[in-house]
């Protein structure tokens, strides 16, 4: 379907004040911020709303390690602090239901030299992860507060930390809310089935050949932002980003809901809502067929099943692949580009990104209305593309 079609003749109208450009959490984000601010919208993407990475299982809010504290460390940490208000607000506007709760993370010591290292980390998460009257812990403990089936003893011979900052939420489900709440929107006005081609410093080729110009664009397109961004300035030594293939799967048993995340060399197994348990995820910088699951998911789930007994017996409902956006610094790319800044990006962040896409979104918007964003130096487009520039 055309933007003429859908938008009531949008192409040769007056410019679009904004347009975004990927419905994923970090385009739906940026769309919802774009509406509470009036600003007048069009976002566009290839599928449906939050057909991408953003509609995957895990949902997992982990922050950073709590030592070596630094500007991306508090940035992460205040995001996942403030996405419970954001979420509680979008609930009272939609009536529906996130999954979010802050249950809390355990993660296995299996040798006595990390125990040692854990709690070092003890005192300086009572350092840093504080807000207001708010503390979060990072306790050395010796056994599971949760009984010996999580985890399996065996998988914490030195015992285990006990996180009470992490979080999960459903990716399904905020991404649900944020397009019901767009989609009552007066500002904003959505195109699914339709991406973008090509794209210049003030106008956007879109896939059904129409042509839209716009005040400022933000490109939220995931890993198929990165091919458009360097299309804007010189040619790059080394591409601004690549997708990475992940797996992930869905166990249903009986599986208490108010468990911790366990968390162990890169197994994350997150209990949510109906006994459900999402088991991640692969990361495949290679790959011969992105959206299909093979064994080494399967190998994921053995290892979820060994790590937490109670997933012996629970059915897998749904395996999925997809690509989530690795930028080349890893950190999230955001900003304007150099060269054509009224195109701004809001993509890359790889496994970080939906714990704080909405102030990654404020921080895209701020560059709209000519605010400086308020996000770590390494954040910033610019950055990403210097080190693009350099030959490695």
């Amino acid at each position: 379907m055309s933007i003429a079609d859908n938008a009531s003749g949008l192409a040769g109208q007056s410019p679009v004040d904004l347009l975004i450009v990927g419905g994923g959490i970090m385009g739906l984000w940026a769309a919802l911020k774009a509406d509470r601010l009036g600003i007048d919208t069009l976002i566009v993407d290839e599928g449906p709303l939050a057909q991408g990475a953003s509609g995957g299982l895990l949902g997992a809010l982990m922050p950073h390690m709590p030592d070596k504290w630094n500007d991306k460390k508090k940035f992460q940490f205040d995001a996942l602090l403030s996405l419970e208000e954001e979420v509680r607000r979008l609930e009272g506007e939609t009536g529906l239901f996130a999954g979010y709760r802050r249950s809390g993370r355990l993660i296995p010591l299996a040798k006595p030299h990390l125990r040692t290292i854990a709690g070092r980390h003890e005192g300086q998460a009572k350092d840093n992860w504080r807000a207001g009257e708010r503390a979060f812990h990072w306790h050395a403990v010796d056994a599971s507060p949760f009984g010996p089936g999580w985890p399996a003893p065996d998988a914490s011979h030195a015992g285990l930390v006990h996180d009470t900052f992490s979080a999960r939420v459903s990716p399904r489900g905020l991404t649900g809310m944020l397009v019901e709440r767009l989609r009552a929107s007066r500002h904003v006005r959505i195109i699914e089935g339709c991406g973008v081609a090509a794209i210049d410093a003030a106008s956007a080729r879109l896939t059904d050949g129409t042509t839209v110009t716009f005040g400022h664009c933000i490109l939220a397109a995931g890993y198929k932002a990165f091919p458009l961004l360097e299309t804007l300035g010189p040619p790059l030594a080394r591409p601004l980003g690549q997708p990475v293939k992940g797996q992930a799967a869905l166990l249903k048993g009986d599986i208490d809901p108010d468990l911790p995340l366990l968390y162990l060399d890169g197994l994350y197994i997150v209990p949510h809502e109906g006994g459900i348990a999402a088991i991640g995820s692969t990361s495949e910088d290679h790959f011969a067929s992105p959206f299909t699951t093979d064994e080494q998911l399967e190998a994921l789930i053995a290892r979820a099943r060994y790590l937490a007994p109670v997933l012996h017996s629970a059915e897998v409902v749904e395996r999925w692949a997809g690509l989530r956006p690795k930028a080349i610094d890893r950190d999230p790319m955001v900003g304007p580009h150099p060269d054509a800044p009224r195109v701004v990006a809001l993509t890359g962040g790889f496994k970080v990104s939906f714990g704080m896409a909405h102030r990654l979104a404020d921080a895209a918007l701020s560059t709209i209305v000519g605010q400086p964003p308020a996000i770590p130096e390494g954040f910033h487009l610019s950055n990403h593309i210097a080190v693009a520039a350099r030959v490695a």
